[in-house]
């Protein structure tokens, strides 16, 4: 649900600053970022950074549209793509503490009621495997990609959809790799959506609205394209085509990942509300409010896996790291000790979160572009704050 901000803007994670002093961080800010952004040719380019539980840097530069006059406001809302995937392990976290799941609980004993004739391999899977990425189902295949492109998405609300999409998938076996059992797997966190809604009796997004959005007061936060329809009120996302040319994606089916997806990935907010989110994890769940116990949020943040080397990786990207449930655990040559980390881009936006628990220290980096050039320029925002702000 989104709200339009007044004069009270709540800039703090834990109290609201003087709108002077946020000014003066955000001129500092701003003036580096629209350095990058100008750099990569990006149309827009934001970024936060919270320590010890409070906004201490934002800064938001650039259009909303490639080609259009309009500047992005710090209010803007940008697309989160995976990095929703930590929002809908903490809810799962949530229903953990409450005794309605366990880590340990299997897709079958859930939701085998209501998905008949699964393959026991499937069955068998954990919801701790699902949100670690370690159950052996597979990264997008073709077969997956047609299930979430499937027309019944024009007949069904999205719990159901979710349940089809299982259904139809069904019969297919995991299948764990030699090595590192670590596959990248959106379909694992739909599954792990439907789990959520079985044992709430809600829908997934309801859960995040309700769990994650409300107590830590993100009011730009939504679902799915960032832009209302028919205005261009938000970082629109833009996709690139085999020739190189970018188109912006305003509204509609084709501006975000189908909604059956949303688990995976299809949350939106501002850099602002972004930060706020990511900064509480920072906290490693001892700051209100409370949304699970600081022993549960360890749990979701200690790794569960070691990822399998990336061969030639881009500029930036570690070689290897692991996974706990939703973020990524990453030694980074820049920093002292492995810290919380996660991209996120449905094809037409990219999203970049990095938290450091022990220095309660967080930095966020949101752009309405995709591709190389993006990533680019986000992880060198991303070092850049890290390691500015880390040294203070």
């Amino acid at each position: 649900m989104r709200f339009k901000r007044t004069a009270g803007i709540v800039l703090g994670l834990t109290a609201c600053f003087a709108l002077s002093a946020v000014a003066h961080a955000r001129e500092n800010l701003d003036s580096y970022l629209e350095g990058v952004r100008a750099k990569y040719g990006l149309p827009a380019l934001a970024a936060a950074v919270t320590k010890d539980g409070e906004l201490i840097a934002a800064g938001a530069v650039g259009k909303r549209v490639m080609g259009m006059d309009i500047p992005v406001t710090i209010d803007d809302r940008f697309h989160l793509g995976s990095d929703t995937k930590a929002m809908t392990a903490t809810v799962a976290g949530t229903l953990v503490e409450e005794g309605r799941l366990k880590w340990t609980s299997t897709v079958g004993e859930v939701l085998g009621k209501k998905i008949k004739g699964m393959n026991p391999a499937l069955a068998a899977v954990t919801l701790e495997q699902l949100l670690s990425h370690s159950s052996g189902i597979p990264t997008d295949t073709p077969e997956m990609m047609a299930i979430y492109m499937n027309p019944v998405a024009f007949e069904k609300n999205t719990t159901d959809l979710r349940l089809d999409a299982i259904n139809r998938w069904k019969d297919n076996a995991p299948k764990v790799p030699d090595g590192s059992p670590f596959q990248y797997a959106n379909f694992g966190y739909l599954i792990a959506g439907a789990m959520l809604e079985e044992v709430s009796g809600k829908p997934w997004e309801r859960l995040i609205e309700e769990r994650i959005y409300t107590p830590l007061g993100l009011n730009t936060a939504g679902f799915g394209p960032q832009a209302s329809f028919g205005k261009y009120d938000a970082a629109i996302g833009h996709s690139i085509d085999d020739q190189g040319i970018a188109t912006p994606m305003t509204w509609g089916a084709a501006a975000d990942v189908p909604p059956v997806m949303g688990p995976a990935g299809n949350a939106h907010m501002s850099v602002l509300d972004f930060a706020r989110w990511v900064g509480w994890n920072a906290g490693a769940g001892k700051r209100a409010p409370h949304i699970v116990s600081s022993e549960t949020l360890a749990e979701i943040h200690r790794p569960h896996v070691r990822t399998p080397p990336i061969k030639d990786p881009k500029p930036g990207t570690p070689s290897q790291g692991e996974y706990a449930l939703g973020w990524g655990v990453i030694a980074f040559d820049w920093a002292k000790t492995p810290l919380l980390a996660h991209n996120g881009s449905n094809g037409m936006n990219l999203a970049k979160a990095l938290v450091d628990t022990k220095a309660d220290l967080s930095v966020v980096v949101m752009t309405n572009f995709p591709g190389p050039k993006a990533e680019s320029a986000a992880a060198e925002v991303q070092q850049h704050l890290y390691e500015a702000f880390q040294r203070h």
